[in-house]
């Protein structure tokens, strides 16, 4: 199912966009879900990260699209976004978060058709594992190709991804069990790492490609070591 999203404050234009996702959906029998947002805050203040893709209009009377997507952007750094726009100008600014393109209202079916089948071959080719954090913050969609390294953080679990440092509210058994079968290595009590990372060891430290230190702990030391060669020998 692709779970996609329409923030618009003018409810007359979100009937009309829904009506022609409906008959995109029954023309090519893609699965659907529309979820409909009337306000730049509420899509931020509610925010799903099962949402796929975002249409969003630019021009919005409290919190306009622009400022909404660069908070979405802090959460979801992978969501597809569609500016909805009456005016030129604001395309180019749209691109500074990453979107994917934007239309010019009113929005005619060719071109939504159009929009749609070259989002879903980008999106298919990149159909990363992620997790889903949740904090006082609020909800994070991590990708795991992103995901460095997570430690024990104050009684919580910090990870270290490319984008931020998130805190995580999870214990480190449960993150462990969450991600042994996608490369993370637990190497020390409070360490769990990303074996496509690691670039080499230096007695009980893992220099990461990044720089960054990663203590090994004695006792994990020869799993670790072995874990590591298995998956250095998918690679090799």
């Amino acid at each position: 199912m692709i779970h996609i999203a329409i923030c618009d404050d003018e409810k007359d234009f979100v009937a009309y966009l829904t009506g022609l996702l409906d008959q995109y959906a029954t023309e090519t029998g893609e699965e659907i879900k529309v979820t409909a947002y009337y306000d730049g805050m509420e899509l931020i203040e509610k925010y799903d990260t099962t949402i796929d893709l975002i249409f969003l209009d630019i021009r919005m009377r409290l919190v306009n699209g622009l400022r909404t997507a660069e908070r979405i952007r802090q959460m979801d750094t992978k969501v597809g976004i569609i500016f909805l726009t009456t005016l030129t100008q604001y395309g180019l600014e749209g691109y500074k978060y990453q979107a994917t393109n934007y239309i010019i209202k009113p929005i005619k079916y060719a071109r939504l058709k159009e929009e749609m089948k070259q989002w879903l071959e980008r999106h298919r080719q990149d159909d990363s594992p992620f997790i889903v954090v949740v904090n006082d913050a609020g909800k994070f969609k991590v990708f795991l190709k992103s995901l460095r390294f997570s430690e024990t953080f104050n009684r919580n679990l910090l990870l270290h991804t490319d984008q931020e440092n998130i805190i995580c509210y999870k214990k480190m058994k449960e993150l462990e069990a969450e991600l042994v079968q996608h490369g993370f290595v637990r190497c020390h009590s409070g360490y769990l790492v990303n074996l496509f990372y690691v670039k080499r060891i230096e007695k009980l430290d893992i220099i990461l490609t990044t720089g960054e230190r990663v203590p090994i702990s004695q006792p994990k030391r020869k799993e670790f070591m072995e874990r590591l060669a298995d998956y250095w020998g998918d690679w090799l």
